[in-house]
């Protein structure tokens, strides 16, 4: 690979330096400015929902995440992406925002504290920031800055933006814990734990409550500003969880899965080789769900520790990774589900069309048993998702991301070809059947389900022949897959949520991550 020159590496710490500052938080509340065009489009489409509780058995509680709902990304320990609580039922829903950065500032995780205060961590080119806001107003009350990630710095020496784009490491997956500390893995291949606490002049402050590094047992030869171009290797974490036992479990882009025991701080590992880990995990009671561009794997810890594979399953990866995919290999965090949570799903990246597929999770599951049903959604030539399945009772929901890769991919008015589809395990696990299909375009969103109204929340974009980017909140029917109301959340790249989820607070507020900050909608009067 050639050098920049003496003259040119300069310019680019200069342009690199200006992007650091510009990515520094406002010293005041500020809105995120939506793009010319937003009152060309519809502000509220559809009808305010009725509120109709979906039965069923909520995912057992973790004990040691903070309650269901308000933990991580994906809602709880199982991965299932619902809420115990209502969500906005479409009453004159009224939407504000918070601008984070001048550049950036997505986001992505939001967790809530006992007291309803957000937790969440937002990405900018100066690295990521952890923040405590004020829920309803949502103004910063602490901020504590994480590492640049390598990805960023990348992305300015050698102007390829994509890499940040496609980048899961440096605390995106992060997790609240029920002392209500938050704890991630960051870009130097540390576990960190962090508490927020109220200084005696009534301000909030974090206080790192626990550091472990795992640098002695993942290569840590990054790209930084002091060292533009490592000889050696680099292995982002990606995310971390605890098992049923407190033990802090973590996974590596290149396949690489580790524990570590927060009392005394060993650390124990093990690799996948050849394969790469770029989404979440799940866990059970009685083990961790992993799966790698190649196969799902049911984990357990050893007497030490160590991470051991109880059982493996393959998967069709593919020939190559496509539109609206971070790698070739499933874009999915496992799904654990049904009664004792005896399935956990998947999707594939099958060539012609992604599957969805359920598999018995028992490590004593003969092989022949193992998958019970492999389901095929969206159109041919044109199915993939990156976003975790919702999945309740024996109900899994998936969408579709054909299309999307970042947030040039769908400015001038342009769209995916989109689809939203729930699937159903029958009540015998003699296999499943589509229950409803749904033409919404929800470009990369992670869904979100309300069981205490019965909504499903997306974040849509349909094509504008104006140019219009408009970005909708979207409130479908969970029985139905009818589309109950929609609301304009913003115009323009700003709002695009480029992966990150809905979220919804226990205040029946649902947030959306966006590309430049945090979105809020609530009904009027909430």
């Amino acid at each position: 690979m050639r050098r920049p020159s003496r003259t040119l590496l300069p310019r680019v710490l200069a342009v690199a330096l200006g992007a650091t500052a510009l990515a520094l938080p406002a010293a005041h509340a500020e809105e995120i400015p939506k793009a010319p065009g937003h009152r060309l489009v519809a502000p509220y489409t559809g009808a305010p929902a009725t509120a109709r509780a979906v039965p069923g058995e909520p995912p057992p509680q973790h004990p040691y995440l903070a309650p269901n709902g308000r933990s991580g990304m994906h809602a709880d320990a199982a991965g299932s992406g619902t809420y115990p609580w209502n969500g906005p039922l479409g009453r004159a829903p009224q939407v504000s925002s918070e601008k984070m950065a001048a550049l950036g500032g997505e986001c992505a995780t939001v967790t809530f504290d006992r007291a309803g205060r957000i937790v969440t961590v937002c990405g900018t080119f100066s690295g990521f920031l952890v923040k405590l806001l004020d829920p309803h107003s949502l103004r910063t009350l602490a901020e504590h800055k994480l590492p640049q990630r390598p990805s960023t710095v990348e992305a300015i020496t050698r102007l390829d933006f994509s890499r940040i784009f496609k980048d899961t490491s440096g605390g995106a997956y992060s997790y609240l814990d029920d002392q209500d500390r938050l704890v991630l893995a960051d870009s130097r291949q540390h576990v960190v734990r962090l508490a927020h606490e109220r200084n005696p002049d009534g301000t909030w402050r974090f206080v790192v409550d626990k550091d472990w590094d795992l640098t002695a047992h993942v290569p840590h030869d990054c790209v930084s500003w002091t060292n533009l171009y490592p000889s050696g290797e680099c292995d982002p974490v990606t995310s971390v969880m605890p098992d049923w036992d407190g033990r802090l479990w973590w996974v590596t882009r290149q396949g690489r899965v580790g524990t570590v025991d927060p009392k005394t701080g060993d650390v124990r590992s093990t690799r996948l080789r050849g394969e790469e880990i770029q989404n979440s995990f799940s866990v059970a009671e009685d083990g961790v769900s992993i799966v790698s561009d190649h196969a799902l794997y049911g984990f357990e810890a050893a007497a030490d520790g160590t991470p051991k594979v109880t059982w493996r399953q393959t998967y069709d990866r593919g020939t190559g990774t496509k539109p609206g995919s971070v790698n070739q290999g499933s874009g999915t965090t496992p799904d654990l589900f049904g009664t004792g949570e005896k399935y956990v799903a998947i999707t594939d990246n099958a060539d012609d069309r992604m599957n969805v597929l359920v598999y018995r999770r028992g490590a004593d599951v003969p092989a022949s048993r193992r998958l019970v049903c492999e389901v095929p959604v969206f159109g041919r030539g044109a199915s993939t998702t990156d976003n975790s399945l919702i999945s309740y009772g024996n109900s899994l929901v998936v969408e579709n991301n054909y299309g999307y890769e970042n947030i040039t991919s769908l400015t001038f008015g342009r769209s995916v070809v989109g689809g939203v589809t729930r699937v159903d395990v029958r009540p015998d696990g003699s296999g499943c059947d589509t229950v409803w299909q749904s033409e919404e375009r929800s470009p990369s969103t992670v869904p979100k389900l309300s069981t205490g109204n019965g909504l499903l929340y997306l974040y849509t974009k349909e094509p504008n022949r104006l140019g219009i980017d408009a970005w909708y909140l979207t409130a479908v029917d969970f029985r139905t897959g009818q589309t109950r109301w929609k609301r304009l959340a913003g115009t323009g790249v700003a709002y695009d949520n480029n992966w990150a989820p809905v979220t919804l607070g226990p205040d029946g507020t649902a947030y959306v991550g966006v590309f430049n900050g945090l979105v809020a909608v609530r009904d009027a009067g909430e």
